[in-house]
């Protein structure tokens, strides 16, 4: 018993360290405040201050945007035309569906099957933003995502991106320069993160959406880079961290962002993209704590009944064996009594013969 009761336990204990290990980068998104790279408001000078013209700039000046056709909605063409107007030295690009399968299929042919390939229409607007910024550099910003001022303070940053809630970074603002480690590395990762997970906003989540871009955060900040060149047979990329400054991506918090009257940028309303399984997701979002205690409960019980069940199997075995051993030595004995009490007496009766003098039956 005690032999099963290791084996059941080391069996379990392997399986955690697998589903931990599998999940290891999501797990550590749940501490991941961002706080180490923050972009802390020290940094920024004011709007209109003379030494944003005393900072380097690294990012070109470029605004990249996309969206399906050359026609962006009502909604959200005082947002475009903010960032338009503030930003008259630099060179605006949007990229419509037919512009970025063009630059996928010139500059990366090979993710032109995955990009056609997509099963929702926002995950090649996901892909192509990354390509884009690795491509050209430049800042990209989602249509709902108006100016609030000037960008030029965050040129001085090799790439950034925007810390999101309630962990993680969002893709919907940032910038970086051409070719910059990490985006090589995002644009590297989407071929093995093309998975479908039946809930298209999972699917569009974690194929290329904000929870795929914080993952390869993580993994980024962690060294991984030679797995991903290694499965597309691209050696030698440097999508990884070497821990220099110039490789660092910054992170732009939430005042910065959005909340504060001196913040880069107003949001104006968007995800359109979201379906009826997004509310779901948002749910669950909300009740996080509740799930989390349900499925330490829900996985305490079944291991409970696979324990009862692997006992009950045991002790099955055992009465087997045991069973059978006892019918053996009971048919062995009961024959060898049968056979002796069957065997005749005789006692001699001359020198030629012998006579039967009794029998015993059974």
């Amino acid at each position: 018993m005690r032999r099963g009761l290791t084996i059941f336990l080391l069996t379990n204990l392997l399986i955690i360290i697998f589903l931990i290990r599998s999940v290891f980068t999501l797990l550590t998104l749940l501490i991941e405040d961002g706080a180490a790279d923050a972009i802390h408001p020290a940094e920024i000078p004011a709007p209109n201050s003379p030494l944003i013209d005393d900072r380097k700039q690294l990012i070109p000046k470029i605004i990249h945007q996309t969206y399906a056709n050359d026609t962006v909605p009502e909604r959200w063409r005082e947002a475009q035309k903010s960032c338009i107007d503030m930003h008259e030295d630099y060179e605006y690009k949007l990229w419509t569906d037919v512009s970025s399968r063009e630059l996928i299929a010139t500059e990366y042919p090979w993710f032109l099957g995955t990009f056609d390939n997509y099963s929702q229409p926002i995950q090649r607007a996901d892909a192509i933003r990354y390509f884009v910024l690795n491509h050209f550099g430049g800042i990209y910003i989602d249509l709902d995502d108006g100016c609030n001022r000037r960008l030029d303070p965050l040129l001085s940053y090799p790439a950034w991106v925007r810390r999101t809630h309630p962990t993680g970074i969002s893709n919907d603002a940032m910038g970086s320069i051409p070719h910059h480690p990490f985006f090589t590395l995002i644009i590297e990762s989407l071929i093995p993160y093309n998975r479908n997970w039946k809930l298209p906003y999972i699917t569009v989540m974690y194929s290329t959406g904000p929870l795929f871009l914080s993952v390869i955060w993580q993994e980024y900040k962690r060294g991984r880079g030679s797995e991903v060149s290694s499965f597309l047979g691209t050696p030698g990329s440097s999508g990884r961290w070497d821990g220099t400054e110039d490789h660092r991506v910054r992170v732009l918090m939430g005042d910065e962002y959005n909340k504060q009257p001196w913040a880069f940028f107003r949001w104006h309303g968007g995800s359109s993209w979201h379906g009826s399984d997004a509310r779901l997701i948002f749910w669950m979002g909300r009740h996080w704590m509740l799930l989390t205690a349900s499925g330490f409960l829900v996985a305490g019980i079944v291991g409970l009944c696979i324990w009862w069940i692997y006992g009950r199997v045991l002790l099955l075995g055992q009465r087997r064996r045991k069973g059978g051993k006892c019918a053996d030595s009971n048919s062995r004995g009961a024959s060898g009594t049968a056979w002796a009490q069957r065997i005749p007496l005789w006692r001699r009766g001359s020198s030629k013969g012998y006579e039967l003098i009794e029998r015993h039956e059974v």
